[in-house]
C-alpha cells in the first residue's frame, strides 16, 4: 500500500471500521501518508465466516458443535480452534463430497473438522505384562506431563518401567513424549522399590487382567 499522490510507503492508519453485509464484511480504513501528508481511504473486502462442524474427542466421548472460519482461511491437522466447548486441537479434516480425511485443506472445501480436547486432561493408556498376563489402566495427566522411555511407575501396588511409548505418531523404544500425544505406555514389573512417579491418583479407569492368547 502507498501513497497515491507521493507514492511512499511509509502509511500510518488513523482510522478503521468494518461495514458489514450478509455476505461480506468491508474493511475501511481512513489512511495518512508520513511523507506528505496526505489523507485518503482504502477498502478490504473478505466473505463472512461460515460455520464448519466440529467433532471434539473427550477421553472416548464426543461432542459436536460448529465453528465460524473465513472460506479463504487454511486450517492445518495441530491447529488449536476456539469454539463454545473451548480449545481443541485439529486432528483430522474432512472434504466435502467425499469421505476422504486430510491434513491440511481451504476452509471452504471442509465438511467436518474433528479434533480433541485440550482443556481436560489427556487420558492414556497403561499396559504392564506379567508373563503374558496383561493389567490395564487409563490415567488422566496433565497434558505436558513427559513419560521417559525407562521411566519406573508406581501404579497401586505395583511398581514397572517403560519400555514402549505409542504415540499418535509412532512407537518409541528410546525417548520420551507428552501426555498430550501418548495413547499408551507398555512395561514390565519391576522388583525394586524406587520410582519416577505414582500414578495411583491418577486412575480414571482400571480393567480386568488379560491373558495373552497363543498365536497358532
Amino acid at each position: 500500500m502507498e501513497c497515491p499522490i507521493c507514492n511512499n510507503k511509509n502509511i500510518e492508519t488513523l482510522k478503521s471500521k468494518i461495514i458489514s453485509s450478509k455476505t461480506s464484511e468491508i474493511n475501511e480504513y481512513l489512511l495518512g501518508c508520513e511523507e506528505c501528508g496526505h489523507v485518503f481511504k482504502e477498502y478490504a473486502t473478505f466473505e463472512k465466516p461460515k460455520p464448519i462442524r466440529l467433532i471434539i474427542s473427550e477421553n472416548g466421548s464426543s461432542k459436536r458443535t460448529n465453528v465460524d472460519i473465513y472460506p479463504d482461511d487454511k486450517l492445518n491437522t495441530g491447529d488449536i480452534l476456539i469454539s463454545d466447548l473451548g480449545q481443541s486441537e485439529i486432528r483430522s479434516i474432512e472434504l466435502k463430497n467425499s469421505n476422504k480425511r486430510v491434513k491440511s485443506a481451504i476452509a471452504k472445501d471442509i465438511v467436518t473438522i474433528w479434533a480433541s480436547s485440550i482443556d481436560i486432561p489427556s487420558r492414556i493408556g497403561i499396559s504392564i505384562n506379567f508373563k503374558g498376563i496383561t493389567q490395564a489402566y487409563k490415567v488422566d495427566l496433565d497434558r505436558e506431563f513427559r513419560i521417559y522411555v525407562d521411566d519406573t511407575i508406581k501404579i497401586e501396588d505395583i511398581i514397572f518401567k517403560v519400555n514402549v511409548i505409542k504415540t499418535l505418531k509412532k512407537k518409541m523404544i528410546r525417548g520420551s513424549a507428552k501426555a498430550s500425544v501418548i495413547r499408551r505406555v507398555y512395561g514390565e514389573p519391576v522388583k525394586y522399590k524406587r520410582f519416577d512417579h505414582d500414578l495411583t491418583n491418577k486412575i480414571a479407569v482400571k480393567k480386568e487382567n488379560k491373558k495373552r492368547q497363543k498365536k497358532g
